[in-house]
């Protein structure tokens, strides 16, 4: 049923809104009274206390007494009788799964490796069979799963329903993602970037929660940015925003599968740094290349540092123009540590415009490399209680 448009400064408009803030607040900050809602919201006492009886009578919120300070108070918090979501993640390497209920909580989870260059139609049709079995594992029915998310490591057109550039993501040009993984579950299904949804997860459960501004590095074989600003992910036109690993940083280097020379996944990526050790060490991995670092092999932490010189140098100009009060790093180089953040921190502040008082903070992601698929759980939980306020807003 289509949804009537509501006039923009209507009363209607104006309640829809709130809702939207006071489900927003909560599911950012967690269970709270109505009187902390209110303070977090701004809004009147009277106007939570209305609008929280109308979502807990819908079924998204749940209200409780209990005692503050020797006071009671109604605790407010969300629902988990709305069924459950899942978050999917295709890294360049491996299908990641969680199911979660409407909070966030993981009931299950699942990974399995990929090869190189996967093609979209059976890695969803692994994914579609993975949710099954996952939801049978639980003893929900096909029913129960309410709204999954998706994690692309490539830049997706919420528009065309695309990537946004062809060639980024071999196999995957001109599929549309979100109407075959829906098609193949018979269950609602939004998309996006897996950078996105990992800055969406740490701002929503991780290091940036309560923060309003962040960016999200993913570096592993690939690079890219998630950047959040005034509480929101900035996505740009076409889901082009915070793509770094096409910043050029080397002249007349190797040529990217965007077409261009030099750019920056291009010089540290996981098979770029491993290479730097290949002469003295000979074939190793990223992961035996960290493992070497953090045993004191100078040669390893000396090729995690120029990538980190390389990195920094990208956020630094991302940094001048969104200015985060704090980036994350996460992805298969984070493993790093302080091996990785000590010299990048130096790099990102030696290249950007800051606050000397204020200096840029560089933070490990606290959800590893589960991040991408918590955020896309997120993503779902936020369509499905969107489509149940609008829902309740018709009624």
């Amino acid at each position: 049923m289509a949804i009537p448009r509501v006039p923009p400064g209507s009363p209607s408009s104006l309640r829809e809104a709130n809702r939207a803030r006071i489900l927003d607040t909560i599911k950012r900050l967690g269970a709270m009274t109505q009187v902390e809602l209110a303070d977090a919201t701004g809004l009147s006492p009277a106007t939570v206390s209305i609008i929280v009886n109308e979502l807990a009578a819908a079924g998204l919120l749940t209200t409780a007494q209990v005692t503050r300070s020797g006071r009671r108070a109604t605790q407010v918090a969300m629902s988990r009788g709305l069924g459950l979501v899942a978050g999917v993640h295709f890294s360049s390497r491996a299908l990641r799964l969680v199911l979660c209920d409407p909070l966030g909580s993981v009931v299950a989870a699942q990974r399995m490796p990929l090869p190189t260059d996967h093609r979209a139609d059976t890695s969803l049709d692994q994914a579609a069979e993975l949710l099954h079995d996952m939801l049978a594992d639980v003893g929900a029915a096909r029913d129960e799963l309410q709204g999954v998310g998706i994690g692309i490591c490539a830049p997706y057109d919420p528009a065309t329903d695309m990537l946004s550039v062809p060639g980024l993501l071999r196999g995957w040009d001109e599929v549309r993602i979100v109407e075959s993984l829906s098609r193949r579950l018979g269950a609602p299904v939004v998309a996006d970037n897996d950078a996105n949804l990992a800055m969406l997860a740490e701002s929503r459960f991780g290091i940036a929660k309560g923060m309003s501004s962040a960016v999200f590095v993913m570096i592993s074989h690939g690079i890219g940015a998630g950047i959040m600003t005034h509480g929101q992910i900035l996505r740009g036109h076409a889901g082009l925003a915070g793509e770094i690993g096409h910043v050029r940083v080397m002249e007349n280097g190797q040529l990217c599968r965007c077409g261009n020379r030099g750019c920056l996944e291009m010089v540290v990526n996981a098979t770029a740094i491993a290479a730097a050790l290949r002469n003295t060490v000979g074939s190793v991995t990223l992961r035996d290349i960290i493992a070497m670092a953090r045993q004191g092999d100078i040669g390893a932490t000396r090729v995690i540092a120029d990538a980190a010189q390389h990195i920094g140098f990208a956020i630094a100009a991302l940094s001048n123009v969104v200015s985060p009060e704090i980036t994350v790093i996460g992805g298969e180089l984070a493993a790093a540590g302080g091996i990785l953040t000590v010299p990048l921190e130096a790099a990102i502040e030696r290249h950007s415009l800051h606050n000397p008082l204020n200096p840029p903070r560089v933070h490990l992601s606290e959800l590893g490399t589960d991040a991408s698929a918590l955020g896309a759980a997120a993503y779902a939980i936020d369509s499905v209680f969107q489509a149940a306020v609008a829902s309740q807003a018709t009624a």
